[in-house]
């Protein structure tokens, strides 16, 4: 079994429960951990034979684009499209990191990680 680390993917996205976060939005960090097997790419050193990270990429960048009130919601929905988009991943870890939120006070972000409840993915 491994692991497969997308991580720093930057969005501009418009989730936040205030107002201002609808209407200004604000930068946003997610990494992503796919467990899964990738045996067979090892060999063959085929794209198709394992999880396009390219093609995960666009489905995170889907769900970033929706916006939500909550970072629990966008990250339950980024692991329930990967989950639908790739059925060879067998455990998803996500990370979504809100940047400089409005808190009234300097603060670096504030972040949900939600581990899929199937596997232990670390």
């Amino acid at each position: 079994m491994s692991i497969i680390a997308i991580e720093n993917m930057s969005f501009y996205s418009y989730h936040g429960c205030f107002k201002e976060e609808a209407t200004i939005g604000t930068n946003f960090k997610v990494d992503l951990y796919l467990k899964c097997s990738t045996d067979k790419a090892e060999q063959s050193d085929n794209v198709e034979d394992t999880v396009d990270y390219s093609a995960v990429y666009q489905v995170v960048k889907k769900q970033m684009k929706q916006p939500s009130h909550l970072l629990e919601a966008v990250a339950r929905r980024i692991i329930e499209s990967i989950k639908v988009s790739f059925p060879q991943v067998e455990g998803i870890k996500v990370k979504v990191t809100k940047l400089n939120p409005p808190l009234g006070g300097q603060i670096g972000g504030v972040s949900i990680t939600i581990e899929d409840d199937r596997v232990d993915v670390l």
